[in-house]
């Protein structure tokens, strides 16, 4: 067994909210978190954050778990 920090990526806000990927380990916090960080910027010109459909909007954070070594890949 082995603790490993697990990336979530939800799209969405409030009752549109849905997850969109839980499948990607990570042994590095840092580098669940970075992955996390990326998936989540918005790039262009919307000059507001409120600008964004909030169908779009996306949430992405780490959550710790623990896991059987060699069943799940860990990246």
């Amino acid at each position: 067994m082995e603790h490993v920090f697990l990336l979530l990526v939800y799209l969405g806000v409030g009752e549109d909210r849905r997850l969109v990927s839980n499948d990607m380990y990570f042994r590095s916090i840092t580098t669940c978190n970075f992955f996390a960080s990326e998936a989540s910027k918005r790039w262009g010109s919307y000059g507001s954050i409120d600008w964004i459909d909030p169908r779009d909007r996306v949430t992405a954070y780490c959550l710790p778990k623990y896991i059987r070594e060699g069943v799940i890949e860990v990246y």
